[in-house]
């Protein structure tokens, strides 16, 4: 600095914001640099990870955590539209079990059993919903819970879909590059996707109808169709994590509907910061790792888990991504007055 000048800090982002938080006057490429670097350096690292770590350990880690990770876009485009659901698991199986059996007793093909895993999985779980939709709060959420446990119980009662021993020797995937690349092709999809929804109007109506739905009701929209329509694409998402998890076990029994698959998504959205998704993603990469790091623990495992999850969440309600992301708006550079 020379003598004489006078400078001042100034925040990086305030320099390119017009009037908004999502509308920017760009005056350069560092400032270019500055907009695209925290959303393109996380989907740059998701492609590049499964080279860096194929035919490693940790690239089943990787799969995992985009599968619990799409459960959990799952869980908080719900919960952006005023959902709280608790079945997750639900979703997950009935994607699973469709998929799985068109392969078993059909003998139908990978790139078929996917898909319609994912759409019939979608409208079972839908149909099942669509009744109790008029349920709020709490209720709804206890009915999404109870579901998955229900057919997890009539499966082993009546002996269907393999009963306890589940559907064997299904189909596995030509390579491990297009199952760990449809994993992580979904979950960037999903994501952006998701964001996308929320922000056209089809999104608004939603948030409306999270805010108050009452008001949204009463200006002659049909809430309960747009909560049919929000199901239908969370269940899609979740179902296609099932069917696309079936073919990477080849096996599919009743711990796809295992209250993992409900909780686990559930506490990374919480850890990464709901209402992001960017958030649930991120948990989903915190948690799934941690816990397969602690698994040679035995039985310490899951209560070390849990003082880590407990600790997280006091020093940071908010979520780590929504921390993270006020402490990137934060950085400051020194501007000649």
């Amino acid at each position: 600095m020379a003598e004489g000048e006078k400078y001042r800090k100034e925040r990086l982002d305030r320099g390119i914001k017009a009037r908004s938080d999502t509308i920017y006057v760009l005056a350069s490429s560092r400032d270019l640099l500055y907009l695209l670097m925290p959303r393109a350096l996380p989907v740059a690292l998701l492609i590049l990870l499964p080279i860096l770590l194929h035919g490693t350990y940790w690239e089943k880690v990787l799969f995992y955590s985009c599968i619990f990770g799409l459960l959990a876009l799952s869980w908080d485009f719900m919960n952006s539209v005023g959902l709280v659901s608790l079945g997750q698991a639900l979703f997950f199986g009935a994607g699973a079990y469709f998929a799985g059996a068109l392969n078993h007793y059909l003998g139908w093909p990978i790139f078929l059993t996917i898909p319609a895993g994912t759409i019939g999985g979608a409208l079972i779980c839908t149909a099942l919903l669509v009744p109790v939709v008029r349920l709020r709060g709490v209720y709804f959420s206890i009915v999404t819970l109870i579901l998955p446990l229900l057919f997890a119980h009539l499966i082993e009662t009546l002996e269907i879909l393999g009963g306890t021993h589940g559907l064997l020797s299904l189909s596995a995937y030509p390579s491990g590059w297009i199952a760990i690349y449809l994993a992580v092709g979904a979950l960037l999809l999903a994501l952006f996707g998701f964001r996308k929804i929320l922000d056209e109007d089809f999104g608004m109506i939603l948030r409306g109808i999270r805010d108050d739905d009452r008001v949204v009701m009463a200006a002659g929209v049909n809430i309960y169709w747009y909560k049919a329509q929000s199901i239908f694409l969370a269940a899609a998402v979740g179902s296609f994590a099932g069917a696309l998890m079936t073919h990477y076990y080849q096996f599919v029994g009743r711990s796809v509907l295992a209250l993992d698959y409900t909780i686990l998504p559930l506490a990374a959205v919480v850890l990464g910061g709901p209402g992001s998704f960017a958030g649930a993603a991120l948990g989903s990469f915190i948690l799934v790792p941690l816990s397969e790091a602690l698994r040679a623990m035995g039985g310490l495992r899951m209560a070390l888990y849990g003082l880590i999850l407990i600790g997280a969440l006091a020093a940071l309600p908010e979520g780590i991504f929504h921390y993270l992301q006020r402490r990137y708006h934060q950085f400051e550079r020194m501007v000649k007055v």
